[in-house]
């Protein structure tokens, strides 16, 4: 408005200014032109100021109609006709545009564009437009292919865009709206990329920033999880109708069964169907997403019991001592419970045990709205079932299969404290059928069953580690036993192999002395029958031809074979006496004495 006063007084003293001086200064005709053409070009100036539009590119006008026609209709804060006050159409980013005094009769606001992040949404909350219905706490949600006409103030205005917190939100981008009809909020939470809660904020002021706790992040269903939603609008378009949802659809009757009420997608209430893994632009304000894990899930239940232990030693001699100890167990903090105390036979027996369980995505929606989660399904339905039935199989009885009068037979009989140890798979499978039973009434598939660590009473154990103990300790004297056989021949062979040459040489000398005995047999018992047939020879001879005649041809075969006895024969003196025979010959005898006669002759001294 003053550059609009500032151009009429200059506009005034162009054409009178002249005709104020006294005629004594007389100013020249050109120098007056001149300073008309300087003020007409300050007036020009000061008139294009007020006519002039022009808008950054990253920034958006919202002009306010200064002096307007007609006032805005009682209750509306924004101008869709013309009226005095904010107008609905804002002036988009990089406008130039020339408007005969259009900034007299109106102010600009410049403002930031919106800008919504990847990973987060807008929150829009619309400041003017027709009120909520009675009961009703969000706008209704605009449809995807109008979603454009939503954020054009003028087409909202005009078509029954409500006032408050819309349904709708802005996903990711950049948006020139109105931001004095709609208020953006991009709330943001202490996390990885980002240093502090706090809110980015867009309405008519410009853009500022807020510490609020609000979280405008994309909905995120995990692989492995189902978002279960409960919804507080409803979209007016849906039957809306409550279903009742069984998890046991053979129970009998409801009370055998988990049951919850729950709505098709878009009513108000625990959606029908969960959402599978994605993300989501999903309304904080409007939509609860509960992640319902649909993995395998193991509860464990370990520790909080004391285990005791009788050690038993033994000594060189096989003499047992025996001493107590005891040892806390203490429970793990990621296990679900603790172990299980039961009872059998009498004997308490803390047992530990691992549960594997699994809910399907279409039980999920049912489990939020009955329970709430999966955990609470853990606390309250699961952990206590399998506690209780745990105890009633240690303490009731079990199906096996033993020996019966010699056959291998199935019999159901009372459980025993050495079941936990000889009758484990047994034990597993009756306590799973139980409690399967009471998982699908709750909408849980109860997958296996596995006994832990089973803390037995020591004393139950004690004779069998006995027995153990003495027949280790008689394998172990019998391997000794046979350990020292083997050593001893060991050190044979080994003193056998050091003293080899002698053995081989002894052994040498042996099969010759054989030899040599075997040799000589044999020349003995050839000479024998050698002389046996001699004998019998000379026998033979000796009957024919008589025994003198017998021994005299044998003399001359000695004489014979051996011609020196002829020279030791000449030097033989002959006796002196001559011996005859009784028969007149020359007999064995005569021989005799002749040759002993020689003999002596020869022994006496040589004469000279």
């Amino acid at each position: 408005m003053s550059s609009v006063i500032l151009a009429i007084l200059l506009t005034l003293l162009a054409i009178f200014g002249p005709r104020i001086f006294p005629a004594r200064y007389q100013v020249p005709l050109g120098a007056v032109w001149l300073g008309r053409g300087i003020l007409g070009l300050l007036i020009v100036y000061l008139i294009m100021s007020t006519s002039i539009i022009m808008i950054p590119k990253d920034q958006v006008g919202i002009a306010t109609k200064i002096y307007g026609s007609a006032a805005l209709p009682e209750g509306h804060i924004i101008a869709t006709r013309g009226e005095t006050g904010i107008q609905a159409e804002p002036i988009p980013p990089g406008t130039f545009r020339v408007s005969l005094f259009f900034n007299i009769l109106n102010h600009i606001d410049v403002v930031p564009i919106v800008m919504v992040p990847n990973g987060f949404y807008g929150r829009v909350v619309a400041r003017d437009g027709d009120n909520l219905p009675e009961g009703q706490i969000m706008a209704d949600a605009w449809p995807d292919a109008q979603f454009s006409q939503f954020l054009d103030a003028q087409y909202f205005m005009t078509h029954r865009g409500q006032k408050g917190l819309q349904l709708s939100v802005l996903k990711p981008g950049t948006y020139p709206i109105n931001t004095a009809l709609f208020q953006v909020k991009v709330g943001y939470k202490k996390q990885k990329d980002v240093q502090s809660d706090h809110d980015d904020v867009w309405d008519e002021r410009g853009y500022h920033v807020e510490q609020t706790p609000l979280d405008t992040s994309i909905t995120v269903v995990p692989a492995g999880f189902v978002g279960v939603v409960r919804s507080s609008v409803q979209d007016k378009s849906k039957n809306c109708t409550a279903i009742t949802a069984k998890a046991d659809t053979t129970a009998v009757q409801s009370s055998d069964s988990l049951t919850a009420e729950v709505v098709p997608q878009g009513c108000r209430g625990v959606w029908q169907y969960a959402l599978p893994p994605n993300d989501y632009y999903l309304n904080r304000d409007a939509y609860d997403v509960a992640l319902s894990d649909t993995r395998v899930q193991t509860l464990e239940f370990k520790g909080g019991y004391k285990r005791r232990y009788i050690d038993l030693k033994v000594d060189s001699k096989g003499e047992f001592t025996q001493s107590e100890r005891g040892v806390d167990i203490q429970q793990p903090a990621d296990a679900a419970d603790s172990a299980v105390y039961t009872k059998a036979e009498g004997w308490e027996i803390p047992q530990e045990l691992r549960v594997v369980l699994q809910i399907s995505p279409e039980r999920a929606p049912l489990i939020v709205a009955a329970v709430g989660g999966l955990k609470d399904v853990e606390q309250r339905i699961m952990i206590p079932s399998i506690r209780s039935h745990v105890r009633n199989v240690f303490g009731g009885s079990v199906a096996v299969r033993e020996m019966v009068n010699g056959t291998l037979q199935d019999v159901t009989r009372p459980t025993r404290v050495m079941d936990t140890i000889e009758q484990r798979p047994a034990l597993e499978e009756e306590i799973l059928r139980r409690v399967q039973v009471d998982g699908k009434r709750a909408g849980v598939d109860v997958k296996e069953i596995r006994l832990g660590e089973s803390a037995v009473p020591p004393e139950l154990l004690l004779a069998r580690q006995r027995e153990q103990l003495a027949e280790q300790l008689k394998r172990a004297f019998i391997q000794e036993q046979a350990a020292q056989e083997q050593r001893q021949k060991t050190e044979q062979a080994r003193a056998t192999a050091e003293q080899q040459n002698t053995l081989v040489t002894a052994q040498i000398n042996l099969q010759k002395s054989l030899l040599f005995v075997s040799q000589r047999d044999n020349d003995g018992a050839a000479e024998q029958k050698y002389l046996e047939r001699v004998a019998a020879g000379q026998k033979s001879q000796t009957e024919v031809l008589g025994q003198d005649r017998v021994a005299l041809l044998k003399a001359l075969e000695m004489v014979l074979e051996k011609p020196q006895i002829l020279q030791t024969l000449a030097n033989i003196r002959l006796p002196g006496t001559m011996v005859i025979g009784s028969n007149g010959g020359l007999n064995f005898d005569s021989v005799a004495a002749i040759l002993k006669g020689s003999v002596d002759a020869n022994k006496e001294p040589a004469r000279q």
